[in-house]
């Protein structure tokens, strides 16, 4: 199986306002199959979701996270 890079999916406008620059963090997501998982270059991962927009928006809460 290979994974698929959806970089290519742009993010809403508010979700690019919302999210502050974090040095270190830089999350995206990848589709496995029907499921798409936000990563991040730090080692964390979120769950596999269906919605590839609710994965976007665990990167984006990830990305925000103290």
């Amino acid at each position: 199986m290979h994974d698929r890079h959806t970089d290519g999916v742009p993010p809403t406008a508010a979700a690019i306002a919302s999210e502050p620059a974090t040095a270190g963090h830089e999350p995206t997501t990848v589709e496995r199959g029907s499921f798409c998982t936000a990563r991040c270059s730090c080692g964390w991962y979120g769950p596999a979701r269906r919605s590839r927009d609710r994965a976007r928006t665990d990167a984006a809460e990830h990305r925000a996270a103290p």
